[in-house]
């Protein structure tokens, strides 16, 4: 039968063990979520620069054209123009709306009379 110090022991190096898997795991996946957002980005980035140039040739060539020309589709090419102009100036809202909006207050709920009806008071039946 092992001591209490031998089954520490043993605890302890299968802890380590799966320790050491878990934090490179955790490790592993912040690295490449950092480079997703990274790679995310630089997409956002030049998805609006395809957007912008789109929009300053419009006036010398047409989205039909520019997809014969590049064998980009007509629809992605106009998703970019589109999601130009749709994001810019726009405000990003808050969680629970905008801090602009007066909220109502609720109606007050009816008072009840201060003498029930029917009750004879000093100066006579209300």
């Amino acid at each position: 039968m092992p001591t209490t110090d031998e089954i520490e022991r043993r605890v302890e190096q299968a802890d380590a063990a799966r320790s050491a898997r878990r934090s490179a795991a955790a490790q592993q996946i912040g690295e490449l979520a950092a480079r997703r957002a990274t790679i995310a980005d630089q997409l956002r980035k030049l998805e609006q620069e395809l957007g912008d140039v789109l929009a300053e040739s419009s006036d010398v060539i047409e989205i039909s054209e520019l997809a014969t020309f590049t064998d980009v589709p007509a629809a992605e090419l106009t998703r970019w123009l589109h999601d130009r102009k749709s994001n810019r100036g726009r405000r990003k809202k808050s969680a629970a709306g905008s801090a602009n909006i007066k909220r109502r207050k609720p109606a007050p709920a009816p008072q009840e009379p201060a003498v029930p009806i029917g009750t004879v008071t000093p100066t006579g039946v209300t």
